[in-house]
């Protein structure tokens, strides 16, 4: 049984299309958190999805290399109008070619090798991974707009990208979404990105918004995490900050009990619940979770409460940057300044 219908009057603008607020970050299916499920596990989380009123699927090359976006296309046969599909391009983490290219003869190429592993003639929203630094950004946006007015993808979308980068690209041609990590213990995009957002007409698009597991209850010990599990590599999860987040997550998970609801919940609730243009994203592979996550999606965070929860977790009180110094230097998205 549907634990949110499809039906549901409760609903997001995303280039165009109503959308249930919460869609489905793919990533977890092929890459990044330890080992990735079976093709059998990962085709049936995806229907299960589907099932559940998910309509919002969102995947990128780089995800396993092209595994994500062929499992996302073999779980899409036959239901390819259920969903408004989303992938990315530009980031390069293998073979010869490793960095950001966004050129736009890069751009075309890529978006066809899309296309043949997600089985489809179009998709809906193409964003741009990361910023190109050797590409203005209307160049890259220009050979974008050509794709949408050869009907290969129905919106342009931009990811880890500024407000300015942002007013830029939507002078060219407009901008359905941008994605960006954003949640409770990630506070970057208000410094600008959520503001320009509204003032442009775009979307923003939260990816990690339960704060890659740490608000949802489903990281206690980082070094417990399996190998190859990218949170490894990452600040926030080192021995060094570590214990003074877990600290902070045990009170978060308090105020989520008293709320009624888990702390995934809440933390979806306080995302969607900074600006009605915002939709999430949370990934997972596991269908228990890809329930939770949309069983309250029609709840609203009480004033109250969103105040306490950003009292409790802000730039303040987090220990450690989100990424490592190497990949930080590849983000376009304004930072705070370092205390």
């Amino acid at each position: 049984m549907s634990i949110l219908p499809s039906a549901s009057p409760f609903r997001r603008p995303l280039a165009g299309r109503p959308l249930a607020p919460i869609g489905l970050g793919c990533m977890s299916l092929s890459w990044a958190y330890g080992e990735r499920p079976s093709e059998e596990d990962g085709i049936a989380l995806l229907h299960r999805a589907i099932e559940l009123g998910y309509d919002h699927f969102d995947t990128a090359r780089l995800y396993g290399q092209g595994h994500n976006e062929t499992l996302v296309g073999r779980a899409l046969k036959g239901k390819r109008d259920k969903v408004f599909l989303a992938s990315k391009m530009g980031i390069f983490a293998s073979g010869e070619k490793r960095g950001i290219d966004c050129h736009p003869d890069t751009i075309r190429a890529e978006l066809e090798k899309s296309l043949t592993l997600l089985q489809t003639d179009h998709i809906d929203l193409y964003y741009m991974h990361r910023r190109d630094f050797t590409v203005p950004i209307e160049d890259s946006v220009g050979a974008m707009a050509d794709l949408v007015r050869e009907g290969k993808i129905g919106a342009i979308g931009l990811s880890e990208m500024s407000a300015d980068t942002l007013r830029r690209a939507a002078a060219t041609h407009p901008i359905a979404a941008m994605q960006t990590e954003y949640s409770p213990w990630t506070r970057q995009a208000e410094i600008a990105v959520l503001d320009a957002c509204r003032e442009v007409g775009t979307t923003f698009v939260a990816f990690s918004p339960v704060a890659r597991g740490a608000l949802a209850n489903g990281v206690r010990d980082p070094q417990a995490l399996e190998e190859g599990d990218i949170r490894k590599a990452m600040p926030r999860f080192m021995a060094g900050n570590w214990p003074r987040n877990l600290a902070l997550i045990d009170r978060f998970n308090a105020l989520a009990h008293e709320a009624g609801v888990t702390p995934a919940q809440l933390s979806l609730a306080w995302v969607l619940g900074k600006g009605e243009h915002i939709v999430a994203i949370p990934g997972t592979g596991k269908i228990a979770h890809l329930e939770e996550n949309i069983a309250r999606q029609d709840w609203t965070i009480p004033a109250d409460l969103t105040a306490q929860v950003d009292a409790l977790i802000n730039q303040q009180t987090v220990s450690g940057h989100r990424y490592a110094q190497t990949m930080h230097a590849t983000i376009d998205t304004e930072d705070f300044e370092p205390a």
